[in-house]
């Protein structure tokens, strides 16, 4: 992902809100380069609330983490960019 310490875009491909971490989302993103796991905390998430759920194409603006082996893009910032699909249909697998 170009995800060089700023912004990323790419398809949402699944989207976890697991009961342990409480409020958090994990979203993989994926592009033409690879994937990316990105970290949505719950003060982001309800900034961005209504582009986010059903969003094809996002945008994420964040910091990458890193501990040891382990990169996450830790969301500051979401867009909803799915207007540049198109007609491409995209679906992630989401939490339920």
């Amino acid at each position: 992902m170009r995800a060089g310490g700023r912004a990323s875009r790419g398809l949402p491909t699944h989207r976890q809100r697991p009961d342990t971490v409480f409020g958090v989302i994990f979203v993989t993103l994926e592009d033409e380069t690879g994937w990316a796991n990105v970290v949505v905390r719950s003060r982001v998430a309800g900034r961005y609330r209504c582009p986010f759920p059903g969003v094809r194409l996002l945008g994420v603006e964040g910091v990458v983490e890193r501990e040891g082996e382990v990169v996450h893009l830790v969301a500051r910032g979401l867009s909803d960019e799915s207007a540049l699909l198109g007609r491409l249909s995209a679906r992630s697998r989401d939490f339920r």
